[in-house]
């Protein structure tokens, strides 16, 4: 859903569910974007999670929107996995004050992937049983945990409750009103800089 408040201002709300598919939100999101608003806020709205393939594809929407285009982040309630991601790729972003993010590790493992430069041709497969079969959603939530570590320390922080002191002393959150002048900021405000990315 979409709402033009004010000139340059755009108001899109996300309903998290985790059932079912976030196709017709992301088309709406695309449209929307493709206006070039100066400012657009996104309330996220709703308990749950949204599945790492359609965090990974609104983020792909944002990234490809205008320059000149600054995004807004509001959460209404708490956050999990993709759900958390979508709010991290907000310019700017604001939480309820006793809301809470939470993330847990992923299943995967590094010998999971097949490794780049030919190297696979040399490595014998590690043995699995018939009950360990990889799932393939599991590798777009391990991508959205890698992204989520250029924010917060996944190794450190998954499988716990982060809390709003904590979102301020990284950076991510900030006193200010939504409606100001617009700013370039592809690089969200105190971003973290991991020395080693881990998304174990």
């Amino acid at each position: 859903m979409t709402k033009k408040s004010r000139q340059g201002l755009r108001r899109f709300r996300v309903e998290v569910r985790s059932w079912g598919n976030y196709v017709e939100q992301i088309a709406e999101l695309k449209r929307v974007l493709a206006k070039k608003p100066r400012t657009l806020q996104i309330e996220i709205i709703g308990t749950g999670e949204i599945p790492a393939d359609s965090a990974l594809r609104f983020r792909t929407a944002l990234m490809e929107r205008s320059p000149k285009t600054r995004v807004v982040t509001n959460a209404h309630s708490t956050l999990q996995g993709g759900s958390l991601l979508l709010w991290l790729l907000g310019d700017s972003r604001t939480i309820r004050d006793d809301a809470r993010l939470y993330f847990r590790h992923t299943t995967l493992s590094e010998d999971d992937e097949v490794p780049v430069n030919g190297a696979w041709k040399d490595e014998e497969p590690a043995y699995r049983d018939s009950y360990s079969t990889i799932d393939p959603d599991e590798g777009d939530y391990a991508r959205v945990l890698q992204i989520i570590n250029e924010y917060l320390p996944v190794k450190e922080m998954a499988g716990r409750l982060i809390g709003v002191p904590v979102l301020r002393q990284f950076g991510l959150i900030e006193n200010e009103k939504v409606d100001e002048a617009p700013r370039d900021t592809r690089t969200p405000v105190g971003r973290y800089q991991p020395t080693a990315r881990s998304t174990a």
